[in-house]
């Protein structure tokens, strides 16, 4: 197979090679994939550099979100869920490949009238978003979310799931045409937030200037978020894309009777599994209903291993919106 193998950890995405390694042969327990599609992740940019809070012993394939068809099937397991030739998307160590073998937990049905395109961009932003409002915020019709890097990967999920529940979006973003990919995806409003004073904006955009209910942040803006926060609020911490840890004025969040929660998706798997499948069956719902969709950058096309790279240095540089995807054809195959 032809894969990304992190011999040493690299300055950056742009010393990212391809080479040809042995096919991956599954455990008892495993899958076997072709990969047609890969997306990329902020989290790859410090992988790669040594700098992640989980990293694999050297070497390693780079890469962790992917979709693609089942070549075989774990021969330990008396009733699988999927079959050969089934098109499937999941994610595991080593999404920058041709080629992956991976335990049954870490995959999911390509959705109906889905692409492996798209579907490559479901397995971490989806969820996230989804459990971030639904299960912690407990969204509802009738509610003002705002939610903050609205152009980003979770950040557009965030948008479809607030609205499909029935809430009014305001989006923020850094820059007029993220915001425009924002309303594409359904914010009703949409604040520049490098603008001084976009707090009252927001405030005064929400019915008698109340403030929103929900606050979606995948940044780290608790604190200024706070202003223009409604009484009995939720704010939902889902990152510190912004590179810190914040401090918060806790006197506004008893004030405001605000209720502030954080959602660690990643861990659902090990403390509370039984919601993992509650919130995938909630999300395919909503896809079903054509509620939900792909979340994928369009702006130009990535494809083969070799522009994965590229893909993450622009996604590094901020110059994207949405999910990276790289198409990854397979030997003698189209493109895509």
């Amino acid at each position: 197979m032809r894969a990304i193998q992190v011999k040493e950890y690299v300055k950056g995405p742009s010393d990212l090679t391809v080479t040809t390694l042995p096919t991956p042969t599954p455990s008892p327990t495993q899958y076997t994939l072709a990969i047609h599609a890969t997306a990329t992740n902020f989290f790859d940019l410090l992988q790669i550099r040594g700098k992640y809070q989980s990293q694999p012993p050297l070497p390693w394939i780079s890469g962790s979100e992917f979709s693609g068809t089942i070549l075989s099937v774990p021969a330990a397991l008396p009733s699988p869920k999927f079959s050969v030739g089934d098109r499937v998307f999941g994610a595991a160590q080593g999404g920058y490949a041709t080629h992956i073998c991976c335990e049954e937990e870490c995959l999911r049905p390509v959705p109906k009238g889905w692409g492996f395109f798209e579907a490559a961009s479901l397995m971490i932003t989806a969820p996230t978003s989804y459990a971030a409002l639904v299960t912690r915020a407990g969204v509802k019709k009738g509610d003002w979310v705002l939610v903050h890097a609205a152009a980003g990967g979770v950040g557009l999920a965030a948008v479809q799931v607030a609205k499909a529940f029935g809430a009014t979006v305001v989006a923020t973003a850094g820059s007029a045409g993220k915001l425009e990919v924002a309303k594409r995806f359904g914010a009703d409003f949409g604040i520049d937030y490098n603008k001084k004073g976009w707090e009252v904006e927001v405030k005064k955009l929400t019915p008698k200037g109340r403030g929103v209910d929900i606050v979606f942040d995948p940044v780290g803006m608790v604190d200024v978020s706070l202003r223009c926060t409604a009484w009995n609020g939720r704010i939902v911490v889902v990152g510190f894309a912004a590179g810190a840890i914040e401090k918060v004025a806790m006197n506004r969040v008893l004030l405001k009777n605000v209720s502030l929660v954080g959602l660690y998706w990643g861990m659902y798997e090990k403390e509370e599994p039984e919601m993992v499948e509650e919130v995938w069956r909630g999300l395919f719902v909503l896809m079903e209903e054509g509620k939900f969709r792909g979340t994928v950058y369009t702006d130009r096309e990535f494809v083969g291993l070799e522009s994965v790279g590229e893909a993450l240095g622009m996604l590094g540089r901020r110059e994207t919106w949405g999910k990276v995807v790289v198409k990854v054809p397979q030997e003698g195959g189209s493109k895509l």
